[in-house]
């Protein structure tokens, strides 16, 4: 399986992130809630998603790639939430 993670980070319609990515070819989006972003550091002030986004995107891509390999997509979407910080 291939996958590549090639952005750009955007603010979605409810203050989460989505993030382009392509697995094996196919388009996808990874969403990642406002809350997994507050949540993957919970020592952090509390700030913008994309600061937020920026400053753990390696963590949250691992995550994301995890949940990918699992075979975790619908639709051409992966979602990322809190209880997926782990």
């Amino acid at each position: 399986m291939k996958i590549e993670f090639i952005g750009p980070a955007l603010l979605s319609v409810d203050g989460g992130i989505d993030y382009a990515a392509k697995v094996d070819d196919q388009d996808i989006t990874c969403y990642f809630s406002y809350e997994t972003l507050e949540d993957v550091d919970p020592d952090a002030l509390m700030g913008e998603a994309l600061e937020l986004f920026a400053h753990h995107q390696l963590k949250l891509l691992s995550i994301a790639e995890n949940k990918i390999l699992k075979g975790q997509l619908h639709a051409g979407r992966l979602e990322i939430y809190s209880h997926d910080i782990g």
